[in-house]
C-alpha cells in the first residue's frame, strides 16, 4: 500500500535545495537528447559554460538574457503568492514597450533624469492596467483569469500589430512595421563600456529586493499570503480579499510592464511585434523554479538565460540544436514541481492495515 501524507514542517534545506536538484537534475536528463544527436556530451556542457562565462561580452549577454525574465517572474510570483494566476505577463510586456514608445521617441523634451522615469512610470502604468481588466471580471464576476488573461495576450499582440501598422509606425523604417525609435534621453544607459548590458538590470534587481522586503517583512506581505493561503479565512479575520488581489494585480502587471519597457529602451530601441520570444510565459517557468521567492527569481532567471545563452554558444560549436534549450528549461520545471510536491508531502510504503469488523 502507497500512503501519501502531508509533512508537518518541510525543513528549509529541503525547500531551498529542491530547485538546485531540479536544475542538476534537468542537465542530467538533457545528456541523453545530446547524446542521442552524437554530441560528446562534457564537451558540450563545456561549450555551454563558455557561452556564460568564457569572456565578458558572453556573461553581460546572459544578463542581459536574464534581465526581462526577473521582471516578469516577479510579477508571476508575487500574483501566485495570492492565487492569482496571472498568465498575461507576455501581453502586459507588449502593453509596457508601447507605453514606453508612446512616451520615449520625442513627444516629451525633457532631460534624460526625468524622462526615464517618465518612461518606466508609463510603461509600468499600462503593465497594470493591463491586469485590471481580468482581475476586476474575476473579482466581479468570477471569470476565470487564467482564460481572460491568457486570451488578452493574443488580443494585445494583435492590437500592438496594428498600432505599429498604424500610428507608430516609423515613417523613415523603409516600410517595416516597426515604431520610431526611443530618443537618447529616454534610453537606458549602459552599464559595462561596449556591451549591452544596461541599467535595466538595476532596476530588477532594486524590484527584486524591495518585493523580497515586502513580502517577508511587512503587513501587506501577510495579507497576501493570508489570502493565498485561504481567502475565507482571511476574509474573517478581516482582511479585505478583494482589494488585495486587486493591489496584486496591479503590481505584477507593472513588473510585467517594466520588462518591456527595459527591452525596448534598454536594449533594442523601437517597438516591433516580435520583440518578446516568450519572456511572459518564461518568467512563470522562473517563479517556479524560484519557490515564489522574489530573490529566488534572480536566482532562477540568471539560470535559465544561461541556458538559453549557453546552448547557442553550444550549438554553432557543436552543430546540436539550439532548441536543446527549450527542452533543459521544461524538464526542469518538471522536475522543481515534482520536487515540490516531494517537498510537501511524504510518500510512505507499507502494508494496509485491515480495519476491524
Amino acid at each position: 500500500m502507497i500512503r501519501i501524507e502531508p509533512r508537518n514542517a518541510p525543513s528549509r534545506l529541503l525547500t531551498l535545495g529542491i530547485p538546485v536538484l531540479s536544475a542538476l537534475f534537468a542537465l542530467l536528463l538533457a545528456a541523453i537528447p545530446l547524446a542521442l544527436a552524437g554530441a560528446n556530451v562534457p564537451e558540450a556542457y563545456v561549450q555551454m559554460a563558455k557561452g556564460v562565462f568564457g569572456s565578458t561580452f558572453a556573461f553581460t549577454e546572459m544578463l542581459t538574457r536574464a534581465t526581462p525574465l526577473i521582471f516578469t517572474g516577479l510579477a508571476a510570483a508575487i500574483a501566485f503568492r495570492a492565487r492569482l494566476w496571472n498568465i498575461g505577463a507576455e501581453g502586459q510586456f507588449y502593453l509596457g514597450a508601447m507605453a514606453a514608445v508612446a512616451v520615449g521617441t520625442g513627444q516629451i523634451d525633457a532631460p534624460a533624469y526625468v524622462l526615464i522615469p517618465i518612461v518606466l512610470f508609463a510603461g509600468a502604468l499600462a503593465g497594470a492596467l493591463g491586469m485590471a481588466g481580468p482581475a476586476w471580471l474575476k473579482l466581479r464576476f468570477g471569470a476565470d483569469e487564467v482564460v481572460t488573461t491568457l486570451l488578452l495576450n493574443f488580443i494585445i499582440l494583435i492590437f500592438v500589430q496594428m498600432m505599429l501598422e498604424g500610428p507608430l509606425k516609423d515613417p523613415m523604417g523603409l516600410g517595416w512595421p516597426q515604431s520610431m525609435p526611443i530618443v537618447d534621453n529616454a534610453t537606458l544607459p549602459t552599464l559595462v563600456p561596449r556591451m549591452r548590458l544596461h541599467w535595466g538590470l538595476v532596476v530588477a534587481l532594486v524590484a527584486a529586493v524591495i518585493a523580497q522586503i515586502m513580502l517577508s517583512r511587512s503587513t501587506w506581505g501577510f495579507r497576501i499570503r493570508a489570502v493565498g493561503e485561504n481567502p475565507t479565512a482571511a476574509r474573517h479575520a478581516g482582511i479585505r480579499v478583494n482589494r488585495v488581489l486587486m493591489g496584486v494585480a496591479l503590481i505584477s502587471g507593472a513588473l510585467a510592464g517594466l520588462a518591456g519597457v527595459s527591452e525596448v529602451t534598454g536594449l533594442k530601441g523601437y517597438l516591433t511585434s516580435d520583440l518578446s520570444p516568450g519572456f511572459g510565459y518564461t518568467g512563470i517557468v522562473v517563479a517556479m523554479l524560484a519557490g515564489l521567492s522574489p530573490v529566488g527569481v534572480v536566482i532562477s532567471a540568471i539560470f535559465i538565460a544561461s541556458v538559453f545563452v549557453g546552448a547557442d554558444t553550444m550549438s554553432r560549436a557543436m552543430d546540436v540544436s539550439s532548441y536543446l534549450a527549450d527542452l533543459v528549461v521544461s524538464v526542469s520545471l518538471i522536475c522543481v514541481l515534482v520536487g515540490g510536491f516531494i517537498a510537501r508531502y511524504r510518500i510512505i510504503f507499507g502494508q494496509s492495515v485491515k480495519r476491524a469488523n
